[in-house]
């Protein structure tokens, strides 16, 4: 089960969230930044332990913190690609971020999953081509393992609403 939301994906009450990290996992811009502000210092102190142990977070991997002070149980910090051109792997890259972080979710029995608009941002990855991936994947994904749980694509800004919504046709509220 899919769903299209619009707004702060900090204000869900869901068991994960997705925050689309960086490689250093320290925080950063974008819903990066926001979801570490809201989240307070527990997330850094789980994602510097993370860092102690394996150095960072690899583009197309993910890893799992608490949720601190957010409404929900764990993010799962998934980081995507940067748009070189497309000819880097970036497609590749990406579907992985969202796979890996499904595969952590069915590992940790997360039943509801929200995902912001990955590597859109800042990494300039095109939205058009990033939604298709993200929606691909998913529904791949949610024929498998992840077959019951929920997944929100939530996004914050209405130009990726759109590509979503248009993509999604009727499955928008479903």
């Amino acid at each position: 089960m899919i769903q299209l939301l619009k707004g702060d994906i900090t204000k869900l009450e869901v068991d994960a969230i997705v925050n689309a990290a960086n490689t250093s996992l320290l925080g950063g811009g974008g819903v990066d930044g926001a979801i570490h502000r809201a989240g307070g210092p527990a997330i850094l102190e789980e994602c510097m332990k993370i860092r102690q142990r394996q150095g960072g977070c690899r583009v197309g991997e993910a890893v799992i913190t608490t949720g601190g002070r957010l409404p929900c149980r764990h993010v799962i910090h998934a980081v995507g690609p940067v748009w070189n051109g497309g000819g880097s792997g970036e497609d590749g890259l990406l579907a992985e971020a969202y796979r890996s972080s499904i595969e952590l979710a069915v590992e940790h029995a997360v039943q509801t999953i929200a995902f912001p608009n990955i590597s859109t941002g800042i990494y300039r990855f095109p939205k058009e081509r990033a939604a298709h991936i993200a929606l691909i994947t998913i529904k791949e994904l949610l024929a498998g393992p992840a077959s019951s749980m929920k997944v929100f694509f939530v996004c914050y800004d209405e130009e990726n609403y759109h590509i979503y919504a248009s993509m999604m046709g009727g499955e928008a509220g479903q």
